[in-house]
């Protein structure tokens, strides 16, 4: 198979055009914080990103890819390497069209529950179809992974909580210039603003390239070692999603959700890219989105209840709840409609 074959063509495209998704939609949830204090503009967010996403996605983000490649749908199963292919392709364009719209419409969904999601569905029309068994499907991984979906944002409210309250307490209510203070914290949340970018590029380039190296590996374009340029793929395809389209999440993430300042963006920042480092390690493909807002609003709750603009956290978890069954649907369809025309 060459790499001008119009199959790998498709696949590299569609692996770029998620990555592009992510960045506009995921990476901006990430750096939405630092706009909204503040702290960054919008063109030093995408410079820090351009170096700390990309770093991060081609340093340490094999362990996740892996996860998404082959952890869900028994991929090694199937003995036809061209509908492996075309159902990963089918997962990538079903979850990158559901991420476009949501970016549209300013939600921050999970890119994560997007690629999972459509992974999913081309694993069950494969099983439906008769190419695998239902119960050939992983679904103590598929567990795992809805569990660390659970935990994350509750795991990063509960972390952003109690450091803003700590920096609250000992420092902001003893000082004489709080403002003052808030200046001191652009530097930290600056810092914080390379950590979350290094985080999201260790996780979150895996629901671009996951299923990319999956199809390449299946046509023998990609050896059992995830190439380098595979990574790179997810790195820059993140960056200029966020360079172009990225400002509509950003808006939502950085002033809509509560009131955030270098010191609530710094904690709420720090709280996500730890938690998201952690998974990342575990090989958990978690979602940055769902941290990154359960995080957000554990700063905003640390200021009171009425400091969450609950409307708002409304209309984002109502799209975290339909983006699975959405993803699986269109992944599904998809990949039956793709092997009727004869890709």
């Amino acid at each position: 198979m060459s790499l001008f074959d119009p199959l790998v063509l498709l696949l590299i495209a569609a692996g770029l055009y998620m990555a592009w998704n992510i960045g506009a939609n995921d990476l901006a949830n990430a750096m939405g914080t630092s706009v909204g204090s503040g702290a960054l503009s919008i063109k030093q967010v995408i410079i820090i990103a351009g170096v700390f996403e990309f770093a991060g996605a081609v340093l340490f983000g094999k362990r996740v890819t892996s996860t998404i490649a082959k952890g869900i749908v028994p991929i090694d199963s199937i003995l036809d390497p061209h509908l492996v292919a075309v159902g990963m392709l089918a997962a990538i364009l079903a979850a990158g069209f559901w991420i476009t719209l949501a970016t549209f419409y300013n939600l921050p969904v999970s890119t994560t529950h997007s690629i999972v999601g459509a992974v999913l569905g081309f694993g069950l029309m494969a099983a439906y179809s008769g190419i695998i068994g239902f119960g050939d499907i992983k679904w103590s991984v598929l567990a795992k992974i809805v569990g660390s979906w659970l935990v994350s944002p509750v795991l990063g409210a509960l972390i952003a909580y109690v450091i803003f309250s700590l920096i609250r307490v000992l420092i902001l209510q003893k000082a004489d210039d709080p403002y003052n203070i808030e200046k001191k914290f652009v530097i930290l949340q600056i810092m914080t603003a390379c950590y979350i970018a290094f985080a999201h590029g260790s996780n979150d380039v895996a629901n671009a390239v996951g299923p990319l190296y999956a199809g390449l590996h299946s046509l023998e374009m990609a050896g059992l070692q995830i190439p380098i340029w595979v990574m790179a793929v997810g790195g820059v395809g993140m960056v200029i999603g966020l360079a172009t389209w990225g400002y509509r999440v950003i808006e939502t993430i950085g002033t809509r959700i509560t009131e955030l300042t270098p010191t609530r963006g710094f904690s709420a920042e720090f709280a996500t890219a730890s938690v998201v480092v952690l998974h990342s390690y575990s090989s958990l493909p978690i979602s940055t989105t769902h941290t990154l807002v359960g995080s957000v609003i554990g700063v905003g709750l640390a200021g009171g209840l009425a400091a969450v603009d609950l409307s708002v956290i409304g209309k984002i978890i109502v799209s975290w709840v339909v983006t699975v069954p959405i993803a699986a649907l269109t992944s599904a369809l998809l990949f039956a409609g793709l092997l009727g025309v004869g890709i």
